[in-house]
């Protein structure tokens, strides 16, 4: 199957890794933002060797290079986009939105799914799996349901795009621009749609309420990151919490807990002894707690160069690009295609 990647950030980095080891894929174009990428080989991009593939600026030679899939991992996701994709007959992969969109909102993109006879799919690790497809994978393990819950646990200073973390996210800045920025309604927007997922796939009330919530952390020494030093007074960590309840009863938790590490936090909030992880939880017949290791790095350094997380997320994409592929035409979720699964190591097929 014939692949574009859609920019090369972190996440479009890794994607392009993955497509090469996958036996089943070949990289054939790639779209970059930069004008100063334009023309230039993608492995120049990446570092690595020729890869015999140019990347381009130009929407137009995108929308005009044969091909059966786009993984589209943009920072921002732009709508128009999308549906020109899915129009020229490309498949479309990525982990920035539609993962379980309403009719009302997924209309416009169905209707450019019906013209191009393709299909569309939402997917990452959170939103994308951790906040949905486990819960309900655990959930089969279980009957008579009361809660499910997934949640991050991580250090921010791991993740490498310091003009997000500084000027969307909001860490180091005061308070009041945090709880007062963009973050929120931007996460809301793909959390809100796991949220609504569990609660249909399990069948909790339909008239179930979703409340959303943002606390935050300062520092109350200075704190050194690669956005710079965090003085007390100014934000250092970040939770955001989305829950559905039933009456008065919880039944539905997301949440995601950002630090600028353990230290001079105040409040002082930490990892536990646990570390940092993702954690996901069923309360039924009979319970499940699930904690997942290996998605956050070592070391902050080891973040900054390879972050396991923003690689986990470009893999559940490519892998799911061949599933999407022979997939019906229309936006589809986790609830309608079968079990994706990776490919073996080369050298071991």
């Amino acid at each position: 199957m014939r692949v574009i990647q859609w920019a090369t950030g972190g996440v479009g980095r890794a994607a392009i890794e993955g497509i090469r080891l996958h036996p089943d894929l070949e990289l054939v174009g790639c779209w970059v933002h930069s004008a100063s990428k334009h023309g230039r080989d993608v492995g120049e991009i990446l570092g690595t060797e020729p890869l015999g593939v140019r990347a381009t600026s130009s929407v137009e030679e995108i929308l005009a290079l044969p091909a059966d899939a786009v993984v589209y991992a943009p920072l921002v996701p732009d709508r128009d986009e999308v549906a020109a994709l899915l129009r020229s007959g490309k498949n479309v992969v990525t982990p920035v939105g539609w993962f379980y969109p309403t009719e009302k909102d997924g209309a416009p993109l169905a209707a450019a799914c019906a013209e191009g006879g393709t299909t569309l799919h939402g997917t990452g690790i959170i939103p994308g799996g951790i906040t949905e497809l486990h819960p309900l994978m655990f959930s089969a393990l279980s009957s008579a349901v009361r809660f499910v819950r997934g949640e991050e646990f991580s250090d921010i200073r791991t993740y490498d795009a310091p003009d997000v973390v500084r000027h969307i996210m909001m860490f180091g800045g005061r308070p009041e621009e945090a709880l007062g920025g963009p973050m929120l309604g931007l996460l809301s927007g793909g959390f809100v749609q796991s949220v609504r997922m569990c609660l249909d796939a399990l069948g909790f009330s339909p008239g179930a309420e979703i409340r959303t919530s943002q606390e935050v952390a300062v520092a109350t020494a200075p704190i050194g990151s690669p956005i710079g030093v965090i003085e007390p007074g100014l934000v250092a960590g970040q939770r955001f919490v989305w829950e559905a309840f039933v009456r008065d009863e919880c039944v539905v938790r997301i949440a995601v807990n950002w630090l600028m590490g353990e230290a001079h936090l105040e409040p002082a909030w930490g990892f536990g002894p646990e570390g940092e992880r993702f954690e996901v939880e069923v309360r039924g017949d009979p319970n499940a707690f699930v904690t997942i290791k290996g998605w956050q790095p070592e070391t902050v350094e080891e973040g900054l160069v390879r972050n396991p997380g923003v690689v986990a997320t470009a893999m559940h994409c490519v892998n799911s690009v061949p599933y999407v592929v022979a997939a019906e035409p229309g936006i589809r979720t986790y609830l309608d295609l079968p079990l994706i699964a990776g490919r073996a190591h080369p050298d071991l097929r």
